[in-house]
């Protein structure tokens, strides 16, 4: 009663226009959200694998330095003394030196003499 009669309406177009728009600036921020939280886990998994690849690293140069003491003539040597083998050393002059020949053969040593 209050309202006059030539007044215009508001239709319903603006109003469904302003809730779309806030449908889209809502999922916007959800987006947003979304992409961020992504990014951190992401992130976090990149240096999860480099904490990973560094501990290799560690792994093989620690392996490494194993080979190389354990393969060492002198500690060789003296762990068969030790274990009471019955190797011994041998001359220089004993040592052949062997050339590669290319062959089809696959084998590596023989069993004859």
């Amino acid at each position: 009663m209050n309202h006059r009669r030539n007044e215009s309406r508001t239709s319903g177009f603006p109003i469904f226009a302003l809730l779309f728009g806030a449908a889209i600036i809502a999922a916007g921020g959800v987006l947003h959200v979304y992409y961020k939280n992504r990014q951190i886990q992401i992130t976090r998994e990149i240096d999860a694998m480099d904490r990973h690849v560094e501990q290799y690293r560690l792994d093989i140069r620690t392996t490494e330095m194993r080979m190389d003491q354990l393969l060492n003539r002198y500690v060789i040597r003296k762990q068969l003394a030790e274990n009471g083998s019955t190797l011994h050393p041998i001359s220089v002059a004993i040592v052949e030196e062997i050339n590669p020949v290319t062959s089809n053969r696959r084998s590596v040593a023989s069993a004859a003499p």
